[in-house]
C-alpha cells in the first residue's frame, strides 16, 4: 500500500493562512514568556527584568496578526462568491426573440 504526502503542488493555501500560521507562532511565544513571567509569583523569586515583560506582549500581537489573516481570507472569499454570483447571473428582463 502506497502512502500519499502532499507536495507544493497540490497545497491550497488560501489568501491570510500564512498570517494565521505566523500569529499563531508570536501568540505561542507571547504565552509562554507570560507563563515565565507569571512563574516567579507562585515561586517566590525575584520578579524577571522588564524586557521579559515586554516580549508577553507578543500575545497580543499574534492574535491581531492571525485577526488579520482571517479577514483577509473573508475578503478573498468574498470576491470569489462574487465573481462566481456575476458569472452565472441569468438576465430576467424581456427576451428579444
Amino acid at each position: 500500500m502506497r502512502s500519499e504526502t502532499p507536495t507544493a503542488a497540490t497545497d491550497d493555501s488560501a489568501p491570510g493562512d500564512g498570517l494565521v500560521r505566523a500569529g499563531a507562532i508570536v501568540f505561542i511565544v507571547g504565552a509562554v514568556a507570560t507563563l515565565v513571567t507569571v512563574a516567579p509569583l507562585f515561586l517566590g523569586s525575584d520578579p524577571f527584568p522588564t524586557v521579559a515583560y515586554l516580549v508577553s506582549m507578543l500575545m497580543g500581537v499574534g492574535f491581531l496578526i492571525a485577526g488579520a489573516g482571517v479577514f483577509r481570507s473573508i475578503a478573498a472569499q468574498r470576491r470569489r462568491a462574487r465573481a462566481v454570483q456575476a458569472a452565472t447571473v441569468v438576465p430576467t428582463g424581456p427576451s428579444a426573440s
